[in-house]
């Protein structure tokens, strides 16, 4: 092939990412911080296990809600509104969102402590301030499409990652330690709520539904001469903003683990953030609540474009952005308003999220391994038994949560 070419088809290649970094958002939104620091405070090094393994199985998800979105140029929740008779179709719509509603729970709290910590604003008008910027990012998708819609979203992410990795420069985790953390176990049953709250918030329900409508949107559906290339391009691009994310995930727990274990107060967000300036600085710890502002910012504008896709696909039924943006706002500033504990209830959001993951996995594991709607580019036997065993392991993990918080 000429050089000339080849150059051509790699810058090409380049221009296609994009929609996993949206997706990825998800991945690194507050609830991720309020469980990542309370695991790293609590335990320190012991849940780095969970996610290693929570990351891994991220990016494969997300590799198949996309190729799934470029394959049949269909949203998942729009393949799935089509099998389903009415009945099961809105439960599973409700369950759906439900989830969407934890997740903006999650990311509007978030960004509110963030502007507590910045500015002193309460937490009730900085959750309405979230809000009005998350419409603003919502606006700029609408208007001028999905391109600078995802520009904006890779800059927040940029963003999130300084804020979050700063702190390790300063003061870095020991390496030992962190190979002890890959031995998977537990310490009792809040270590066990800790860990499916982290692969909750990790292995986000509505980013699965999510990333088929950004791959379709952003690529529509392949032809068969464009196919194999795409698939490509999408692969690296769920490799690499997944990894980005991972890197982020672990980072917090580590930056908890070493800095935040034993001193009292750091199970909670504004806690973490007060014994962060304590022992970095108020350089890091400023930084730490900008990186919290961005992800709160970029994930509810990503939480309310998942639920708009869920609406549509399911309920057949489209209503606007900003229509949605409000009604999905009002629970997290009902929280605000009442004073529930916000980092609590963060931590709990997650835990409801790892609920739902069963519920996008199934119907994603059988949607990609079913040849009538996939061609040539349904699943091998080897994924399906992984994505099986995936599906298993989240199911086992909710059921010893269950078991283990009823006895104990």
């Amino acid at each position: 092939m000429p050089k000339t070419r080849t150059r051509i088809i790699r810058n090409r290649s380049w221009m296609l990412l994009g929609p996993a970094f949206v997706a990825a958002i998800a991945y690194v939104d507050p609830g991720n911080v309020a469980a990542n620091l309370t695991g790293g405070a609590r335990y320190g090094y012991l849940l780095v296990w969970v996610l290693v393994a929570a990351n891994l199985m991220a990016a494969m998800v997300q590799y198949q809600s996309a190729k799934l979105g470029i394959v049949t140029g269909r949203t998942m929740p729009e393949l799935l509104g089509e099998r389903m008779r009415p009945g099961p179709r809105r439960a599973f719509w409700a369950q759906a969102e439900l989830v969407a509603v934890a997740t903006d729970l999650a990311e509007v709290i978030g960004g509110a402590i963030a502007l507590s910590l910045l500015f002193g604003i309460p937490l009730f008008l900085g959750g309405l301030i979230v809000g009005v910027v998350s419409m603003t990012l919502l606006g700029l998708q609408s208007r001028f499409g999905q391109r600078p819609f995802e520009s904006v979203v890779i800059g927040l992410l940029a963003i999130v990652a300084i804020g979050f990795l700063a702190g390790l420069f300063v003061n870095p985790p020991d390496g030992a330690a962190i190979a002890g953390g890959l031995l998977p176990r537990f310490d009792g049953t809040d270590s066990v709520l800790l860990a499916a709250s982290m692969l909750g918030a990790t292995v986000m329900p509505h980013a699965i539904y999510v990333h088929s409508a950004l791959a379709r949107d952003r690529h529509g559906r392949a032809s068969d001469a464009t196919r194999a290339g795409l698939l490509r391009s999408t692969k690296w691009d769920v490799v690499i903003a997944l990894g980005i994310a991972g890197i982020v995930n672990i980072g917090m727990l580590l930056l908890a683990a070493v800095n935040l274990r034993g001193i009292e107060g750091t199970d909670t967000i504004e806690g973490a953030h007060a014994a962060i300036e304590g022992t970095l600085g108020p350089g890091i710890a400023l930084v730490f609540a900008i990186g919290l502002l961005a992800s709160g910012l970029a994930s509810t504008s990503v939480g309310s474009y998942a639920g708009a896709t869920i609406m549509a696909g399911l309920l057949k039924r489209r209503i606007p952005l900003f229509a949605r943006r409000v009604v999905t706002l009002i629970p997290a500033l009902v929280i605000l308003a009442v004073g529930v504990d916000p980092t609590w209830a963060l931590v709990l959001s997650q835990v409801f999220l790892s609920f739902g993951i069963p519920f996008a996995l199934v119907p994603l594991l059988r949607l990609t391994s079913d040849r009538t709607v996939m061609g040539e580019s349904a699943n091998g036997r080897t994924v399906r038994w992984v994505l099986a065993t995936i599906v298993m392991l989240v199911v086992a993990l909710n059921l010893a949560l269950i078991v283990l918080t009823l006895v104990g």
